[in-house]
C-alpha cells in the first residue's frame, strides 16, 4: 500500500479521538488500551512534562497496541519521535513546533494536526499544511494547563460557518471537557468528530462508557 493511501485511511478515523491520559488508576498505556477496547480507533499519546527517555518505551507499547487494533497513532508534540517510530502522524499545540516546519521534516505521508481556538488559527493551519484541527476548549477542563477562551456551542457553529463561506475543508475536532451527552448538540455544529480523556477515565466503567461515546458518534 502507499503511504499516501495509509495516509488517508488513518484519517478515516478522525471522527473518535482519545488523548491518553495518566491518573492514580491508569498508566498513559491503560488509558489507550481502554479506548480502544472501547471502540475508539485514535489514539493521541500525550505525555506533556515528560522527558524523551520517558515518553519512547511508552510510544511503543502504545504504537503496538494501535496496530493491534488497526487504529491510528499520533503523537503529541514530538515530530522527531513521530518520524523515527514511523508513527501516523503528529499533534502540535500552539507553542509545539510551526506545522509548516513539521510537514518540511515529515513530508506529505504523515497526518499533522493542529490546535486552534479562532477561525484565524485554522486559516494559518490550513496555509501551512495541517490534515485536521483539534479545536476548544469547548469548556474548562482540568486535563490541560494554560487554557484558551472556552468556545461553547456558538463558537464552534462561527467557526464552521466561516470555514464554509472560505472553503476550508479540514476536519475540525472538538476538545476540551466534552462528555457523552454533549456530542448531539456538538455534531449538529458541522463539526467532524470530538476528542476526549477525562470524562472517559473517570467513569465507573471506562470501556463501557468509551463504547456510549462511540455509538453516541455513530448515530450523530
Amino acid at each position: 500500500m502507499k503511504e499516501e493511501e495509509k495516509k488517508a485511511m488513518a484519517l478515516k478515523n478522525v471522527r473518535l479521538q482519545f488523548i491518553t491520559h495518566y491518573t492514580n488508576r491508569f498508566s498513559y498505556a491503560d488509558s489507550a488500551r481502554i479506548a480502544l477496547e472501547g471502540g475508539c480507533r485514535w489514539i493521541q499519546l500525550r505525555m506533556k512534562d515528560s522527558s524523551m527517555e520517558e515518553i519512547r518505551p511508552v510510544a511503543l507499547q502504545v504504537q503496538s497496541l494501535c496496530h493491534e487494533y488497526g487504529a491510528t497513532f499520533i503523537i503529541d508534540d514530538h515530530v522527531e519521535l513521530a518520524l523515527s517510530l514511523h508513527a501516523d502522524g503528529v499533534h502540535l499545540g500552539r507553542n509545539d513546533m510551526p506545522i509548516a516546519e513539521a510537514r518540511r521534516i515529515l513530508g506529505s505521508s504523515y497526518i499533522i494536526g493542529g490546535t486552534a481556538n479562532t477561525i484565524e488559527d485554522v486559516r494559518r493551519h490550513y496555509a501551512d499544511g495541517a490534515d485536521y484541527i483539534g479545536c476548544g476548549p469547548f469548556r474548562y477542563t482540568t486535563t490541560k494547563k494554560n487554557l484558551s477562551p472556552i468556545l461553547g456551542l456558538e463558537g464552534y457553529a462561527h467557526i464552521m460557518e466561516q470555514m464554509k463561506a472560505e472553503n476550508i475543508p479540514l476536519p475540525i475536532v472538538a476538545i476540551g471537557g466534552i462528555t457523552t451527552d454533549d456530542i448531539p448538540d456538538l455534531m449538529r455544529t458541522g463539526i467532524s468528530g470530538i476528542a476526549l480523556s477525562g470524562s472517559v477515565l473517570r467513569a465507573e466503567n471506562p470501556v463501557e462508557e468509551m463504547k456510549k461515546v462511540n455509538l453516541k458518534i455513530s448515530e450523530s
